[in-house]
């Protein structure tokens, strides 16, 4: 009798083993669905911050070297365009800064270091040499900007970065046109150069 007890007791021991195994895993499961789904909006909401970053690097440069070209540039076009985005990204600057005081995103104020080093390096060129050097950078870019703005206003999470981004693309567009065509200029010798 003793010994069937004992089996009787050991089988419903090993009954239950499975059964809160498998409940474990089961919760396990959850745990990790749900730590999955809080790394997946984490990562939408990094996403969305590092483009605003970002954004505030590249407008900040986009204005500094546009100061530069106004200076050391030769070429009546390339001066305009470098005006061209003085005016523009300070214009998108601004409205990035309000929208993320307004979002609690706090934006770099200078620029990063490898900006930095590219204006470094531009500041030392004059004349047909700095046209064509900040006219190619102005290219590579823009095209690199375009891109950006286009996945976060499709793609981005932030609702209102989203309809920044795809307000500000139509502009991005248009001076990456405006970028190829001074750079064909600058390159072909058409454009005027100013005295």
């Amino acid at each position: 009798m003793k010994v069937i007890g004992a089996v009787l007791l050991s089988t419903t021991v090993l009954a239950f083993v499975p059964v809160a195994y498998s409940f474990q895993a089961d919760t396990g499961k959850e745990t990790r669905k749900t730590g999955s789904a809080n790394r997946m909006n984490e990562g939408s909401a990094t996403a969305d911050h590092a483009f605003a970053m970002k954004a505030a690097e590249g407008g900040m440069a986009e204005v500094e070297l546009g100061n530069l070209a106004k200076q050391n540039g030769s070429n009546s076009a390339v001066k305009d365009f470098g005006q061209r985005m003085v005016d523009d990204h300070s214009k998108a600057n601004n409205e990035l800064k309000d929208l993320a005081g307004k979002q609690n995103i706090t934006l770099p104020t200078a620029m990063n270091s490898q900006d930095q080093a590219e204006k470094d390096r531009l500041s030392k060129l004059t004349g047909h040499a700095f046209d064509r050097a900040y006219m190619k950078m102005m290219v590579t870019d823009h095209r690199k900007d375009v891109a950006e703005f286009k996945r976060e206003s499709t793609s981005g999470k932030n609702p209102d970065l989203k309809a920044w981004a795809g307000k500000t693309l139509p502009t991005l567009q248009e001076h990456l046109k405006m970028a190829e065509d001074t750079e064909r200029q600058v390159s072909s010798g058409k454009a005027a150069t100013t005295k």
